[in-house]
């Protein structure tokens, strides 16, 4: 059933209440028709509700529609009474038209031959007043004026030239323009003109029927040095920013070049002449090139100059907006010169620019490492005995590592500004520009990373004028460059340039420049401890050198040089300490060997090598001159290198300075010779360095048997072989 005639629903027309009720009656349940009659009640209230609101809302509408009504009654009745004048005023203009129709209507045609007369004569005044008119507009300078009534005038003379009279003005005519042609000519070849004068003038010369190709050369001829005069003018111009000189050159020049190459491609290229030759526009065009190529070289040569002036000097980003508005004004101009092939652009300016500014930046991170190094090196020497306890090293490695980082990053942002995205110029789309950005990298980053390296191999090639501490430093900051600094870096320079690093050929990989950096930390590393090693060398070598030997008293007491050397490498070991730590050495000991080991002059070795122990006091004086006792004790030992790479640890480190001096006081034993009493000051000095040199290393064996063969050299080289007793030995160097 449709739902329009529907009787039970109430918003049908069709809708019966009586059959509504009964089916509701008969079909819900009591609580049915309750909630029924509440909905209904609910609505009705609703709908009444909204009717209130419409016959509100409608009475409002129709009190304000009958007073539009009134006043539109109003506005009629006056607007009949202006259209009834209207209709009077219109009839009686059409009854005084029909009266002069009917009045002129016999002379009309006589007044059609006396407008033609009065027209011809005003061409004929026109003509006789011409010599004098143009003679007029000459003086006043008003050359385009006369050129056109002339050319007006041609068309009349062609008429009526055969009469004499016109003859005669016809004559006068042609003497003015051939003195206003001379006259254009020589403006035309004055310097000084502009641009605009030119192609004036020109345009003037062509309609004088001047010879289309010398006005041709001669217009570029002559725009040339008009341009070259304020090419002479921008070069005086060095007081100015980048942007006032670029704006002076664009407004200037480049405004000047595209007037005259449009104004001669209109003239002597767009147009056919049919007196010239038929290779005339080609040629012509080919030479509007060369022109345009010439002075847009020597305009952006310049430009370049004044780039390569301000680099490093002046604003960056002044200068890149300044190229921005230049290589807007050029793309411009290649629009406007279609068919013209404009060689060079602005880009290889800018990425010149890019190239210089990473050498000027390149040597300005030189120089600032170099100061930083300076500054380093004055603070070690000025606060040295801060240093010496390794109070400032941590300090001093943090600041130069540091301001090494963020020079660094400073440099790659500042040169990120040739990337922005608002510049009109990609440098990244050309090959040249994305050499350049990958040179940012290379050339740059990598470059400044292996001259810091370069320039610390110095140091430890050198280390002999070098402070120990400073070699001790500058290994550190190389590796801090090789496990963070260098990752940081190369990361920073691919995410900020979209570098692929990891796939290109090319390109330098960072694990390269880490092995340079740990190389080079390693190089001075052990140049560190050459250093520290020699100094220690040479106080024992003049300790024994400058002692006589074989008239020595009986030992009462340790050398103070032995004492001296045991301080010293306490000092080093402290300002070791605060750089290196031990990790790197897992048997490394904090404590010493038993009491019962140390009291035979020299610990055991440990469990895993044959153990053995010093026992030159129990052979006798022949025993000991001989020297198999030496021999066996040198076939069943181990090679000891001395000048070997240490570790990047503490007690590797200071291990490869002990070694170095007790290498040394060997071989200077070696060389001296000994009475008794100086065989038992070295057995001494030797027991005494046994034990305070535990706690420096992490091998005692090794300084065992390095004290081990200094005493045995000493017991060969005396002349009465008699070792102190064991408890004499100890009680002097627990004493001493």
């Amino acid at each position: 059933m449709d739902e329009k005639d529907n009787p039970f629903d109430m918003d049908s027309s069709s809708f019966d209440s009586d059959r509504y009720l009964e089916k509701l009656l008969k079909d819900c349940s009591l609580k049915q028709i309750m909630d029924t009659e509440a909905a209904v009640v609910k609505d009705t209230q609703t709908l009444h509700s909204d009717m209130q609101t419409l016959v509100y809302e409608n009475y409002n509408k129709f009190i304000s529609a009958t007073d539009t009504i009134r006043k539109m009654k109003d506005d009629f009745k006056q607007m009949e009474t202006d259209v009834n004048l209207l209709m009077t005023k219109m009839q009686s203009i059409t009854t005084f038209s029909e009266q002069i129709t009917g009045t002129l209507q016999g002379t009309r045609s006589q007044l059609c031959r006396l407008s033609e007369k009065h027209s011809l004569l005003k061409r004929l005044q026109f003509l006789s007043t011409l010599p004098a008119k143009l003679k007029s507009l000459i003086e006043e300078q008003n050359y385009a004026q006369a050129v056109q009534d002339y050319l007006h005038a041609q068309k009349v003379f062609a008429q009526y030239g055969r009469q004499p009279s016109f003859d005669g003005i016809q004559r006068d005519c042609d003497a003015i323009m051939a003195e206003l042609k001379e006259r254009l000519r020589q403006d035309f070849q004055r310097a000084g003109n502009t641009a605009q004068s030119l192609t004036e003038i020109g345009e003037l010369l062509l309609q004088l029927d001047e010879k289309t190709s010398d006005l041709a050369s001669e217009m570029l001829r002559c725009a040339g040095k008009r341009l070259h005069e304020q090419i002479a003018m921008l070069q005086d111009q060095t007081e100015r920013d980048m942007l006032e000189f670029v704006d002076m050159g664009i407004e200037g020049f480049l405004n000047d070049l595209a007037l005259v190459v449009t104004s001669y491609f209109d003239m002597f290229v767009a147009k056919h002449y049919e007196h010239e030759r038929d290779d005339f526009q080609e040629n012509a065009l080919n030479e509007l090139n060369i022109f345009l190529n010439q002075n847009i070289d020597n305009y952006l040569s310049l430009v370049q100059d004044r780039v390569e002036s301000d680099i490093g000097y002046g604003d960056t980003q002044v200068m890149l907006r300044a190229l921005d508005r230049l290589h807007r004004r050029l793309q411009a101009m290649r629009n406007i010169c279609r068919g013209l092939q404009v060689q060079r652009n602005t880009l290889d300016i800018i990425i010149a620019a890019a190239h210089q500014l990473c050498d000027a930046h390149g040597k300005n991170l030189r120089d600032h490492f170099a100061d930083s190094l300076s500054a380093v090196r004055l603070s070690l020497v000025s606060a040295k005995s801060d240093v010496a306890t390794g109070v400032n090293l941590n300090d001093l490695i943090s600041n130069l590592y540091v301001a090494m980082l963020e020079k660094i990053k400073g440099v790659l942002q500042d040169l990120l500004i040739f990337l922005r995205t608002d510049w009109s110029f990609n440098i990244k789309a050309e090959h040249k520009g994305a050499l350049c950005v990958e040179g940012i990298r290379e050339h740059l980053l990598i470059g400044f990373l292996r001259h810091i390296s370069k320039m610390m191999c110095g140091f430890a090639d050198t280390s002999g004028s070098s402070p120990p501490n400073l070699l001790l430093v500058l290994s550190k900051t190389c590796l801090e460059l090789e496990q963070q600094g260098v990752h940081i870096l190369a990361t920073l320079v691919d995410d900020l340039y979209e570098i692929d690093s990891e796939n290109s050929a090319t390109l330098t990989h960072e694990t390269e420049i880490c092995a340079e950096m740990r190389e080079t930390a390693q190089s001075l590393l052990d140049a560190y401890v050459r250093l520290q090693g020699t100094n220690i060398s040479q106080m024992l070598r003049k300790s024994v050198e400058t002692r006589d030997w074989l008239n020595c008293l009986e030992p009462r007491s340790v050398r103070a040089v032995m004492k001296r050397v045991v301080e010293e490498l306490g000092s080093i070991e402290t300002v070791v300490a605060s750089l290196y730590d031990s990790t790197g050495n897992p048997g490394f000991r904090t404590t010493a060997s038993s009491d019962s080991s140390r009291k035979t002059y020299f610990s055991n070795f440990n469990a895993t090598k044959p153990q053995y122990r010093s026992n030159w006091s129990n052979y006798t004086p022949s025993q000991l001159e001989s020297s198999y006792v030496s021999n066996i004790h040198r076939l069943f030992s181990e090679r000891v290198d001395i000048f070997t790479s240490v570790e990047f640890t503490k007690s590797s480190i200071v291990m490869g300075i002990i070694k170095i001096g007790l290498k040394t006081l060997l071989e200077c034993v070696r060389l001296r010779t000994f009475s008794k009493f100086g065989l038992q000051q070295i057995q001494v000095d030797a027991h005494y360095l046994q034990m305070n040199l535990w706690r420096f290393v992490s091998d005692e064996n090794l300084v065992n048997f390095l004290l081990d063969e200094i005493l045995g050299s000493a017991v060969h080289r005396c002349l009465e072989s008699v070792l102190m007793e064991p408890n004499a030995v100890e009680i002097i160097c627990e004493r001493g």
